[in-house]
Parts: structure tokens; sequence; C-alpha cells
């Protein structure tokens, strides 16, 4: 309230309807000053036990928050505004009752009244002051804490994002590096879908999802890369339906499914490489035969649990991974249209 410029109209009122009510309520004694002495006094306590109060609040919100500490700053407002407030009211009243109204001793219950009146009403806004501060800083704090957890997700998003290139980039360079010594022809053609490659990770780099229709298209030129290291030793099958190419999914799943899948089985001549990509209602499953490896690495599981970071911070909707004596297969759902 201290900073509304209408304040003192609002403490005049308050000081106007108070006098106004201890007259027609308490002064039963003929007065001979004008009644205007009595709503100029009234208006003066008013006036300065409210800017007071305001004056002690404004120094218990430096020292004492209302999250941190709120149990301690309402017991010290309480405290120190209403010990203010009382000796503010009773020593203007007792001046005024001597020097202007000239009421004997004996009839000190009227002042008593009054007392009781004007530490009513400073109690009552008080409350009113208190209560409005405690919930605006409440609702300040759920706001700072929502935007905290959302740069918190967002950081970490980033984080997971950050992982994949340095790992896709890693594996790439060491089949490049192996193709420019067996076939530098190939070598050419890998390099230019790398760099198509590359285009869609700097495109998709900031985006939190892209199309299925964009993941796809970036996954025809991986396999392409796939292909010129595998040849027929790596086989795709790839069914999905058309209506489900607007659907949305973290950039970069299906190729980190298909990476996986490539490093935990054997592929080769003799037992080629079957991974099948298919939809089913709004999802994609990939899949393929568990072909294990001969020089079985321990796995981290990193690139599955990029995925699923990834959806639980993008979504509800989870990551269904299942593996039997025969396959491995990875179920992602497709989230809202783009």
């Amino acid at each position: 309230m201290r900073h509304n410029k209408y304040r003192f109209i609002y403490m005049i009122l308050i000081g106007i309807l108070l006098t106004i009510f201890m007259k027609l309520t308490l002064y039963k004694v003929a007065q001979d000053h004008p009644i205007w002495y009595d709503f100029a006094v009234t208006i003066f306590i008013t006036i300065l036990v409210w800017e007071g109060n305001l004056r002690i609040d404004h120094w218990l919100n430096k020292n004492y928050s209302w999250i941190d500490n709120t149990l301690k700053r309402m017991a010290i407002q309480f405290l120190s505004s209403m010990l203010y407030s009382g000796c503010t009211i009773y020593i203007i009243m007792l001046a005024y009752n001597y020097l202007t109204c000239c009421i004997a001793w004996k009839q000190q219950s009227l002042m008593y009244n009054s007392f009781i009146i004007g530490m009513f009403v400073s109690l009552l806004l008080l409350m009113i002051e208190v209560s409005t501060q405690f919930f605006k800083n409440w609702k300040q704090s759920l706001i700072e804490v929502e935007k905290y957890k959302t740069e918190s997700v967002q950081a970490q998003l980033q984080n997971l994002k950050d992982q994949i290139n340095p790992h896709f980039l890693f594996n790439n360079l060491s089949v490049l590096s192996s193709l420019v010594y067996k076939n530098q022809d190939k070598a050419v053609d890998f390099i230019n879908q790398l760099s198509k490659v590359y285009r869609y990770l700097l495109d998709s780099k900031n985006n939190e999802l892209v199309s299925l229709a964009d993941e796809m298209n970036f996954l025809k030129s991986y396999i392409y890369l796939l292909s010129i290291r595998f040849e027929d030793s790596l086989q795709f099958d790839i069914q999905i339906h058309e209506s489900l190419y607007q659907k949305a999914l973290p950039p970069m799943t299906l190729q980190m499914l298909v990476e996986n899948a490539i490093k935990h089985n054997e592929v080769s001549s003799n037992l080629p490489l079957i991974i099948s990509i298919h939809s089913k209602d709004d999802s994609i499953c990939v899949s393929n035969p568990l072909q294990h490896r001969s020089n079985v690495e321990t796995s981290t599981k990193t690139g599955l649990k990029n995925i699923q970071d990834r959806y639980s911070f993008l979504s509800d909707e989870k990551v269904l991974i299942e593996e039997t004596n025969s396959h491995f297969s990875v179920t992602i759902p497709l989230l809202k249209n783009l």
C-alpha cells in the first residue's frame, strides 16, 4: 500500500468514518470545541499510525523474508506494529484529551473505548496489508520456482542434445578414416552425405521436436552412410504410414536407435542385420533380431537413456523397450503435430 498514491485519501476517509462512528456511539458528553477538531485529530492519528506501520514494514522487508522466515516475520511485524500503534494512539489521544477536550479523569472510559477502537482498526488494516504482501510474495516465489524449473529442464535437455553430436561425429569420422585408404570414391560420396547429415544437425540443434518427415529424410541420408560401410550386410525394412509424417519426435531419435542396433549386434555378409522401422498406431517401432557379437562390449545404455530422458522432459509418453530371446525392439511415441 505504501506505493499507492491514493493511500492518503483512503486514510482520510477511514479517519472520517471513525469519527462519525465514535460520535454516534461513544461521545455522550457535551463538548465545547468545534467538531472538526475531532475529525482532524482522528485523521491525523490514522495517517501517523499507518505511515509509521508502512515504515516498519519497509524495514522488515529488508531484514526478514516472507518466504524464508514466515513465522518470525509475522511475529515481529505484529508485535512491533501493535506496540507502535498503541503508543502513538495513546499519547496523541491523551494530549488531545487534556489540551482540547478537557474531559475529566472520571470519564476516561471514553478515552479507553476510543483507544480500543483505534487498535482494532489498526489490527484490521495490518492484517489486510500482511495478507496482501504474504500472498503477493508467495505467488512471486511460485513464479520464480516455475521459471527455475523451466530453465533447469531446458538446460538439461540441451545437455542431452549436446551429448549426441560428439558421439555421432566420432563414429562417422572413424568410418571416414578407414574409407580414405580403402576406397577414395566412396570416401568422397561419404563426405558429401555427411555434410547433408550435419546440415540437419545444425538446423535441428535448437529444436526440441522435429517432424517425422524431416527425421525420416535425415535417416535416409544416414542409412546411405551406413550402406557405404556395410553394403549388403545391413538391410532396412521401413514401413511408415503417411498420415504420421506430420507428427513430432525429438531429433535424431531414430538415428540413435539404428546406431544402437548396429553397436550391439553382429553385422556381416554371413549374418546380415535387418533393422525394421514400422509405424504402429501413433508410435514408431524400431526392432532387430538379436545377433550377439563375439566381442561383446559392456553396454552403458547411454543412447537409450538419452532418448528416455528427452521424452521425460517433453512429454508424459513413455518409451517402451522390449527384449525377447530372439528380438530387441524400442517403441517411441509420436507427439503432437508440428
